[in-house]
């Protein structure tokens, strides 16, 4: 019989270890990779996982493909970024891949999940260049899975979608690499010179400095150039600037000839990306837009 005392320590351990502080950095990252790892391998018993394909040297330069288990012949993919505020996260959390990568793989979709090198090794614009490095990759390896690599939808969430609004504005960026259209859920960094020249939080003095030319050349909405790719941009109109940035920016993006659609959403950031894949009108509305550009 285990003895009172021990059994209270035993509970405040576990308990310490579900609720693993974020200056923890990569020992809380790996963690919350392998618990999240664990629940979307359950979710997806029926499909093949490849994990850690390396798009590069860095450790960071990895990326996980959940394969449909009965996948039509040149299948559409699904390339998601995490989020983290540019300094944390990982393709495995439980919000990337817990409804994402079952929906997807259920509708003979692959779905692709990418790390990335982070702050202070890397600056925002660094990590677009690891997105689009990743993106390279994918498209070539896609054959092999039974994907088509003309029929890549990128998405990202929180950081990630700036990331991928980023290059989706710049597809120079991209060297080379197309795709049928862009999800941005829930980003809340489209307009970087007009974040930083206000009140702001602490983690986007950490991304952007204090360099005007660098906030514009991070910033999509300044980066905008003629052929921007389609862009759903779903934003939480519980977030006090999430859906005036998505509007604005959807606003000159159209202004110069792209496809650009809002989706406002009453949930919060992190449920903007939970519940993407769950039983919803909010998934229906995504996919809706995820089917026109085929």
């Amino acid at each position: 019989m285990r003895h009172p005392f021990l059994g209270g320590v035993l509970a405040i351990v576990l308990g310490a270890a579900t609720i693993i502080p974020a200056t923890c950095g990569p020992l809380r990252d790996k963690l919350l990779e392998r618990r999240a790892a664990r629940s979307a391998g359950e979710a997806t018993v029926s499909g093949k996982v490849l994990r850690d394909i390396s798009y590069g040297s860095d450790p960071r330069q990895r990326m996980d493909v959940y394969l449909p288990a009965q996948a039509a012949a040149s299948a559409p993919v699904i390339f998601m970024v995490h989020g983290g505020g540019w300094r944390t996260g990982g393709k495995g959390e439980t919000a990337v891949v817990e409804n994402k990568a079952p929906y997807f793989t259920g509708r003979g979709v692959i779905f692709v999940t990418i790390n990335y090198r982070m702050l202070p090794d890397a600056d925002p614009y660094v990590q677009a260049q690891d997105v689009a490095l990743a993106l390279a990759a994918a498209q070539a390896k896609a054959a092999s899975w039974g994907g088509d690599p003309q029929r890549f939808i990128l998405m990202g969430h929180s950081a990630g979608a700036h990331l991928v609004a980023l290059i989706s504005a710049q597809p120079s960026l991209a060297a080379g690499s197309r795709w049928l259209g862009t999800v941005a859920l829930d980003s809340g960094a489209l307009d970087v010179p007009e974040i930083m020249e206000h009140r702001h939080m602490r983690l986007y003095d950490e991304a952007f400095g204090s360099d005007p030319a660098f906030w514009r050349k991070v910033s999509p909405m300044h980066a905008l150039q003629p052929g921007a790719q389609p862009m759903l941009l779903v934003c939480s109109s519980q977030r006090e600037t999430s859906c005036s940035q998505a509007n604005a920016f959807a606003q000159r993006m159209k202004a110069g000839g792209a496809r650009a659609e809002v989706l406002e959403e009453a949930k919060s950031h992190r449920e903007i990306n939970l519940q993407l894949g769950a039983d919803s009108a909010y998934t229906g509305a995504v996919q809706a837009f995820i089917d026109s550009l085929k």
